[in-house]
């Protein structure tokens, strides 16, 4: 593995919202005169070899993905950070690389390396015929960043990125690396494991808990993921009235009665985006339908001024400011106004729907500006009334330079998944970056305590995170969690694999 040591001493996230003082940023590649396997099986052993290393002189390491947290999940004060990107091969699978218990199709199955991110993959599945089975709003992350911090995606009926994953081969101490799947649904043969030289860990506790596992389970060097046939997403997003049919929508994710763009037809995705300046004129409504694939269709057109029907807030959340609280309400509906792509409506009133594969829909998010996200799950029986509390907080303690955006997401298998309630209702918090709002997020978080709201933050998303909340939130979990890392690492390899983030929030 080429492996270039840049001596940089500090780092910044792709959101320019801190900066980390480090030992060291190394680049890394794979070797072009080698052929896949070879390369990735070298690449291998360069892991077991940095791990070796960083134990003899006590240097913590850390993978780093595509730089989209907030919170400094991938960072590693005085260690050295190991920037992944360039590690990008990917393997189609053979019957024979497949268990003759799998039961699902060997050719839906794709193995990536860490730092293909998940453009590439939407890419390479697209010429396939193939599709990732859902994904977040942006698509800029590497896959194995995007499943270790828990992105939520966007088909509430399937769940988070995490749920499409049936394999880990990870790199856990200077002499050991395993690969990882659950004995309730084993996938690869011997032949697989012998091709990558690792030890074959069948165990549904083990492999739960290091899906969304924030880089503290050692390198995540693989995933293995099914993906589905390539499909269509009609995709339309409307303002409606914040009245008593919405409300019951998104208490009880039940259309029977919906006065969607298709009816009563459920949807592949559901969201609503909340201006909480101009309620009168109604919210926001994304709906989403999946279709079979042809090839006769347009696909959508990006909107270079911010959100079209896959983006979220943070495309053009950057271009506002809190600096005169009084302009708060007027800036947000005047690029508010300039930004969302509505569908445009026919002869009829009825609106025209825009067609595209989940990697056309969901792009690459274009950043404008610097910004705070963060992000809190919650059963969907209490979303109005967060709503409700969102918006009275707002008019005692705001204005909140930004929006409200609900999402909706199945229920996640991984030990340590936010979105952990049998449907979560993702409430996204979009904002420009100021102190006010970090103050206006911290009273948030009180005010849902307080009303007993449970909620759990997103890991990656800016956060309040302590022991006593982490436990309140996930209770037994977070101890199975850390049992399950003690099992998978030694004592060395725990020392080298723990940041300052993860023993604040006493999980190391």
């Amino acid at each position: 593995m080429k492996i270039i040591k840049t001596r940089r001493n500090t780092w910044t996230n792709r959101h320019d919202t801190f900066t980390e003082n480090i030992k060291d940023l190394y680049e890394l590649g794979n070797e072009a005169d080698l052929d896949a396997l070879n390369s990735y099986n070298d690449a291998t052993r360069s892991f077991l070899n940095m791990i070796g290393e960083a134990i003899a002189t006590q240097t913590p390491l850390r993978s780093l993905g595509g730089g989209w947290s907030w919170t400094k999940i991938a960072t590693v004060h005085s260690g050295v950070m190991l920037d992944t990107k360039p590690l990008n091969t990917r393997f189609t699978i053979s019957k024979a690389s497949v268990s003759d218990a799998y039961t699902g199709d060997p050719g839906h199955l794709l193995f990536a390396q860490s730092g293909m991110s998940v453009q590439e993959i939407d890419e390479f599945l697209q010429e396939r015929g193939q599709s990732l089975k859902t994904t977040g709003a942006s698509n800029g992350q590497t896959i194995a960043g995007a499943i270790s911090t828990g992105v939520h995606g966007s088909a509430f009926d399937f769940g988070a990125m995490p749920e499409f994953v049936v394999g880990l081969h990870i790199v856990v101490g200077p002499t050991r690396h395993v690969y990882l799947e659950r004995a309730s649904a084993p996938v690869v043969s011997d032949a697989f494991i012998q091709n990558i030289r690792a030890e074959h860990i069948l165990d549904d506790d083990l492999f739960n808990a290091a899906l969304v596992s924030f880089g503290s389970f050692g390198i995540i060097h693989g995933v293995m993921i099914e993906t589905e046939d390539l499909f269509l997403l009609e995709t339309y997003m409307q303002q409606m009235p914040y009245d008593d049919s919405l409300k019951g929508i998104m208490e009880t994710l039940d259309f029977s009665n919906a006065k969607l763009p298709c009816g009563n037809e459920r949807p592949y995705h559901f969201s609503v985006l909340i201006n909480p300046y101009d309620m009168g004129k109604g919210v926001y409504v994304t709906s989403m339908y999946k279709r079979a694939y042809t090839k006769d269709y347009k696909p959508p057109v990006d909107n270079a001024a911010g959100i079209g029907p896959g983006d979220d807030a943070p495309t053009f959340i950057g271009l506002l400011t809190d600096s005169i609280p009084a302009l708060v309400p007027l800036l947000v509906n005047k690029v508010l106004g300039a930004s969302l792509a509505v569908s445009k409506l026919d002869a009829q009133n009825k609106p025209i729907r825009e067609l595209g594969t989940v990697g056309e829909i969901f792009k690459n998010t274009t950043l404008r500006g610097r910004l705070l996200s963060a992000a809190v799950g919650f059963p969907i029986n209490k979303a109005n009334q967060v709503i409700d509390l969102m918006l009275k907080a707002n008019k005692e303690i705001g204005p909140f330079a930004g929006l409200f955006s609900f999402r909706f997401v199945k229920q996640s298998t991984a030990t340590l998944g936010f979105t952990k309630f049998a449907h979560t209702c993702v409430m996204e918090l979009d904002a420009t970056y100021s102190s006010g709002i970090y103050n206006f997020y911290s009273q948030i978080w009180k005010t849902l305590e307080d009303n007993n709201i449970p909620f759990t933050f997103h890991w990656g998303k800016v956060n309040e995170l302590s022991p006593a909340r982490i436990s309140n939130m996930y209770g037994g979990a977070a101890t199975s969690w850390k049992a399950a890392r003690n099992k998978l690492l030694d004592a060395n390899s725990i020392k080298v694999f723990t940041n300052p983030i993860l023993q604040q929030w006493g999980l190391d």
